[in-house]
């Protein structure tokens, strides 16, 4: 119970709590008195340049880039550009470098495309490259395989031809001789058949 209490208490506390920060958006009076007694005519902006004509403890004389010239107060002057203009110049380099980035992409998309195409090509090219070297090897092998047998058929007759050569020489030998002895026969017996 004390502890839902004093929950209770300071929960005000913790709402209250919030992170929050000093803004650097400085106004600055422009005005004609040297004492900036009189009411400012132009208000200028934290980051404005301006020329210092001439400077004393408290109030300055100066003129602005249009030519028009005034009192400020000499407090609020500095002599290094202020972060409000830091963060401008860096975010317009930032945006002047993701433009160029954005170019450089575009204009390196379509040789990334032609190389993306050529690596494919090469791709299938090496796949052929590699089923041809297959085939190579097992042709290879083959052609190993007869040289194989070609040397160990080399002092070898193939029967089967040979046999087949001499029978088909002594036929046609002795269908030659018959036909042969028939004419001879023939010219001696007049043209007939003697046997």
């Amino acid at each position: 119970m004390r502890k839902a209490f004093l929950l209770i208490l300071f929960l005000p506390l913790a709402a209250l709590a919030e992170t929050a920060y000093i803004t650097d958006n400085l106004r600055l009076g422009l005005h004609q008195a040297a004492d900036t007694s009189d009411r400012a005519f132009r208000t200028l902006e934290s980051g404005q340049e301006l020329e210092i004509l001439s400077r004393d403890v408290n109030y300055a004389n100066v003129r602005l880039p249009d030519g028009i010239e005034g009192y400020v107060k000499a407090a609020y002057l500095v002599f290094e550009k202020p972060a409000k203009l830091i963060v401008a110049e860096t975010q317009a380099t930032v945006d002047a470098l993701q433009s160029e980035l954005e170019e450089t992409k575009a204009a390196f998309a379509a040789p990334a495309a032609t190389i993306e195409s050529l690596q494919q090509q090469l791709d299938a090219s090496t796949a052929t490259a590699d089923s041809s070297a297959a085939e190579v090897a097992a042709l290879s092998s083959e052609l190993d395989d007869y040289r194989g047998r070609q040397d160990q058929y080399k002092y070898s007759m193939p029967f089967m031809w040979v046999g087949g050569a001499m029978f088909l020489c002594l036929l046609a030998g002795f269908l030659f001789g018959l036909w042969w002895v028939d004419q001879r026969s023939r010219r001696r017996h007049g043209g007939i058949r003697v046997y």
